[in-house]
């Protein structure tokens, strides 16, 4: 089968980077195309150089054997280009259908939108994809599954030929990863050409056909997905054999850092009450929406609380804003590192030290040189891949953006520190070194609540298991090797300690 996307010997140079080095890509129609790397790999550069957002330095760019020239997104939309962003590009306070045909709105005449056209227009495109969204609905109305749903059909609305979906499943549940799965089936019957860039290797499995694998800049291989296994994948990511996806240790347990009792927030925190010790790593599962998230946001004051106590080390602490909790000695990672956990603004540095400034100042003056000193440490012991310490935070790839949240709280010296998603969006290698660095933490005697859709993951790292269900926590186990996947379902679904 004839390629119908060519990417050939692409260049691509920063100052004092070579980001893409000869890398070359092509795509069928009707296919679904992974893009595999470890963060940095190079894979977004490439998607920016294909999309307009970049320009190549060397390297040429064919679709259907026709050289073509991109250098904005209004040509690679013309040529029926479209990327759903992992970020979604979606304006909240407007209505589906005025997202969908956002800045090409259908006109009657030149000065008139044709508002019920356009609506029309957006529902037949919804009711297409077979998802129930209503085009009037307001976009911040939606959930993150329906949200994408809406990019997926404002590509649609512009013809894609070739359509980018940058880790897509992320935010989504098993069930919504079904639907979207099947939407990808039936664009592949309309001879769409699907660039897959995804970190759940089994879903690259299940519904991908073929893999191009970069590392460092570079071509590594492109496969045929169904003669290769997962371990093979991974080998080729990253350079090396990982023998050991989980690396836990066990330490010691000491002293009850963390009690939670009775904890109510708002709809979706329900008398919670748990208790985590000194070297302990509890892991909070449960289905999306379940209310882990809400709760280790109560916990940390970012929401108000309507009832119960925290302690720390026995004591009660009174937590009402995060500066509470930083200076009790909480520490909190959250799933959203973009906007709530980096100022993507500020350089990596500033990043590392923000929750720790006073430990740097002296009679009301920075020491600029202990900070310095402080960051490069922990660049170095991290291997956060940056060119330097003053690099802006949102120039970093996923995994070392990660990396950089968990730098200021490893600097901070935090007795109990929250990781809700940890590892959700970054590269099998880089997930072990966030594991490592939790390892870490640990054997500093800190307490670890750990917030994970992934299961295995849940299995893999933690000691104890707390099981929450529409806002409540359903079951606690200790991991002693009993623990199954299938457990923690049953609990996650509603199941009951005295039903089980």
């Amino acid at each position: 089968m004839a390629e119908f996307l060519e990417m050939r010997e692409i260049v691509k140079r920063f100052p004092g980077v070579l980001a893409l080095d000869h890398v070359s890509l092509s795509v069928r129609k009707g296919e679904v195309h992974a893009l595999l790397g470890e963060n940095g790999a190079g894979k977004s550069t490439l998607m920016k150089v294909l999309s307009g957002a970049y320009s190549k330095d060397e390297g040429e760019i064919l679709i259907d054997g026709k050289e073509v020239d991109i250098r904005s997104s209004a040509d690679a939309q013309k040529l029926g280009i479209s990327i759903i962003y992992q970020e979604l590009n979606l304006t909240e306070q407007l209505t589906v259908a005025e997202n969908i045909f956002m800045g090409r709105p259908i006109m009657k005449n030149p000065f008139m939108v044709d508002w019920g056209a356009m609506f029309r227009e957006a529902q037949k495109l919804l009711d297409d994809l077979g998802v129930e969204i209503n085009a009037h609905s307001l976009i911040r109305d939606l959930g993150v599954a329906h949200k994408q749903m809406v990019e997926v059909a404002k590509a649609l609305s512009l013809n894609a030929r070739i359509l980018v979906m940058d880790e897509p499943t992320a935010p989504l549940t098993n069930r919504e990863i079904d639907t979207l799965f099947g939407i990808i089936r039936m664009l592949k019957e309309r001879g769409v050409a699907i660039i897959y860039i995804s970190h759940r290797l089994e879903e690259v499995k299940e519904v991908c056909d073929r893999a191009t694998i970069m590392r460092d800049g570079k071509n590594i291989t492109a496969v045929n997905v169904a003669d290769v296994t997962i371990d093979e994948i991974i080998r080729y990511m990253v350079g090396r054999e990982l023998k050991e996806k989980f690396p836990k240790i066990h330490v010691p347990l000491g002293e009850e850092l963390l009690r939670v009792e009775h904890l109510n927030a708002g709809k979706q925190v329900k008398d919670i009450s748990f208790a985590v010790r000194a070297g302990e790593i509890l892991g909070i599962a449960g289905l999306v929406g379940a209310g882990r998230t809400e709760t280790a946001r109560a916990i940390f004051g970012m929401d108000r609380k309507d009832s119960g106590e925290i302690y720390l080390a026995g004591k009660r602490v009174d937590i009402r804003r995060p500066l509470d909790a930083i200076k009790a000695g909480f520490g909190f990672a959250t799933e959203d590192r973009k906007d709530e956990g980096l100022v993507l603004t500020m350089n990596v540095g500033h990043n590392i030290t923000l929750a720790t400034l006073s430990d740097f100042s002296r009679l009301g003056k920075l020491d600029l040189k202990q900070e310095r000193d402080t960051v490069l440490d922990y660049i170095k012991r991290l291997n956060i891949k940056t060119p330097s310490h003053l690099q802006l935070a949102r120039n970093l790839s996923g995994g070392n953006q990660q990396k950089v949240v968990l730098a200021k709280w490893l600097l901070s010296r935090s007795k109990v520190i929250i990781f809700d998603e940890p590892t959700r969006g970054i590269d099998v290698g880089a997930k072990i070194e966030v594991y490592n660095i939790i390892n870490e933490l640990i054997r500093q005697g800190a307490a670890v609540v750990m917030i994970s859709s992934e299961l295995p993951e849940i299995l893999g790292m933690s000691d104890r298991v707390a099981v929450m269900h529409q806002g409540a926590i359903t079951g606690t186990f200790d991991n002693d090797g009993t623990l199954t996947q299938e457990k923690i379902l049953y609990y996650a679904t509603g199941g009951d300690l005295h039903t089980a």
